[in-house]
């Protein structure tokens, strides 16, 4: 998230808020203009990170909870591996013939 502070002092402004959204959006960002002094959006803007904090811990968690559950091994289910030429019922040994 990209913050804008002090939007109460838009005569003191350095940077457009239509500069503040382009730069936001080509960052993957989302943005908000703040005021403390008129309490404008700073509860918002912590809402808003905290929100996304959750989504991406959430969709993180979802993952990992999924490739553990994809490793797993199923009973009955494995991989059998032929050898090409061998069978089961030949036995050769030292002293056979």
């Amino acid at each position: 998230m990209m913050a804008g502070n002090k939007s109460d002092l838009n005569h003191l402004r350095a940077v457009s808020e239509d500069d503040g959204h382009a730069l936001a959006e080509k960052e993957g960002l989302s943005f908000l203009e703040t005021s403390a002094l008129e309490a404008t959006n700073v509860e918002k803007a912590f809402q808003t990170i905290l929100n996304e904090i959750y989504h991406v811990t959430r969709k993180k968690a979802l993952a990992a909870k999924d490739a553990v559950a994809a490793n797993a091994t199923v009973p009955g289910q494995g991989t059998t591996i032929s050898i090409a030429g061998a069978s089961g019922n030949t036995k050769k040994g030292c002293c056979s013939t």
